[in-house]
């Protein structure tokens, strides 16, 4: 693919060594529901045994939290005539250390990963030889079937290195009980910036809610996202996010705007995992402080469900400006081949049945039993296609919407600073939205300035 860069390009370094800071970072990536994220093994464990073994699939510890459909049946279901000794990933904040330590000796106690964001840690497993590509093991129906966003997402070189699972990408939501109390209608969905933005105002002035709009002020969350709907194509070189871009800049004046009528503590940091996770705008829309909501579209699930009506939560895809694409952030997290792990095959097989099952999806995106209800999204095109014709009742309104916007919408490029980039950018963008900095470019030409000195040390 056009975009593609060699990995060595992506990544140099030591295979997979980082400090403490930057693995809490890390932690929230993907922007899922971590009620804890603990390290459950010692560094001392066993690796893995030569001998023939059940196959060994290692799950992030959030997965099985807000998917338990997982472990209490799809597991026991597919252990019934497959020999299945699933595990608990030994990770924290998606640190790799314990699998780049086993991979250098040539061993893995796991077969399969499931819990790999590309744009964190795919560039890292790569480069320290832990991983190998699915192209010798995913069928080929299943390859043709990943909705081609999400195939260039997980694909390098050629070559497929994650199989993709859970879907998450950046909505607006509102909550239509203070739309109304506004005399607003409720069901509209902003269509351009502009309109959100002076709507979320006649929230204020109308007095239905303490602040208008809020958002996640972390960048791969709001200020990536955001620019994508002016247009995706915002990336140089290596891969790095081109922060002087016209569409990061017209990104960033949105922001701008939306701070204004957002809770006051917007730009703080959250209380956990590193200051990714509890967000402020987290904390001001489940209390119901604030009408309309930029972040990942599970969030709102989730904190709409502690709201007295949950049903007046809305959701669609991001609005954009005249002339803007229309796109906006996803990832998927997904799952890695272990090198040096066993099973291989019957590790695919695993996959399909986990990813197609129509459990998972049901309970996702459908009025489950409450804790059940993830809000994450199905990144096949044939499911896709079969619940546009014939949806199903326990599908989302806003369900196809945001699926339409995967058509045009790009994944953040995988590298070494898929993330990290926007850790080192926050504190200079930040500057013009606090107005310590009154010229947006000058902010955002410090903000790419800083992380190419950083991406220059690791060549």
């Amino acid at each position: 693919m056009s975009d593609e860069y060699q990995v060595d390009e992506l990544y140099t370094g030591d295979g997979g060594t980082f400090d403490r800071q930057e693995l809490l970072r890390r932690g929230a990536a993907a922007g899922l529901a971590i009620p804890t994220i603990s390290l459950l093994f010692g560094a001392k464990a066993a690796f893995a045994r030569p001998s023939a073994r059940s196959l060994t699939p290692t799950f992030y510890q959030w997965i099985y939290n807000i998917h338990p459909d997982i472990p209490d049946t799809l597991n026991k279901q597919y252990a019934k005539k497959h020999p299945l000794d699933a595990k608990i990933a030994p990770v924290q904040g998606f640190g790799i250390e314990r699998f780049v330590a086993e991979a250098k000796q040539k061993k893995s106690t796991w077969d399969v990963y499931v819990g790999m964001t590309p744009f964190v840690e795919m560039a890292q497993l790569i480069a320290a030889g832990v991983i190998e590509p699915w192209d010798k093991y995913m069928p080929a129906a299943v390859k043709k079937d990943i909705i081609p966003s999400i195939l260039n997402e997980v694909t390098y070189q050629g070559h497929i290195w994650s199989w993709p699972f859970l879907l998450d990408i950046i909505v607006q939501a509102r909550n239509g009980e203070l739309v109304s109390k506004a005399g607003l209608d409720p069901e509209h969905n902003p269509a351009t910036w502009d309109e959100l933005i002076s709507m979320a105002k006649t929230v204020v002035d109308k007095k239905a809610a303490p602040f208008g709009v809020t958002f996640d002020a972390h960048g791969w969350r709001s200020l990536a996202p955001i620019t994508h709907t002016f247009s995706p194509n915002v990336y140089y070189g290596p891969g790095l996010f081109d922060f002087t871009s016209d569409a990061a800049l017209n990104a960033l004046d949105v922001m701008k705007r939306m701070k204004e009528l957002a809770n006051p503590n917007v730009l703080e940091p959250g209380k956990t995992d590193g200051g990714v996770n509890a967000t402020p705008d987290e904390d001001a829309f489940a209390a119901r402080q604030v009408a309309y909501y930029v972040k990942y579209q599970n969030a709102p699930i989730r904190f709409a469900a502690t709201w007295p009506d949950p049903s007046q939560l809305r959701q669609a895809g991001l609005p954009k400006q005249p002339g803007g694409s229309g796109a906006t952030v996803f990832w998927t997290t997904g799952s890695a081949l272990f090198k040096y792990g066993q099973n291989k095959q019957q590790a695919a097989d695993y996959l399909k049945f986990l990813t197609y099952n129509p459990v998972i999806w049901q309970r996702s995106l459908g009025t489950a039993e409450k804790g059940n209800h993830a809000g994450q999204l199905a990144p096949y095109s044939s499911l896709w296609n079969r619940w546009s014709k014939n949806p199903p009742s326990w599908l989302p309104k806003w369900g196809p919407v945001v699926f339409d916007q995967l058509k045009v919408s790009r994944a953040i490029r995988t590298n070494k600073f898929g993330l990290q980039q926007f850790v080192i950018g926050q504190p200079y963008w930040e500057k013009y939205l606090k107005g310590d900095e009154s010229d947006p470019k000058k902010a955002m030409l410090d903000a790419k300035n800083a992380v190419y000195a950083e991406y220059k040390k690791t060549k």
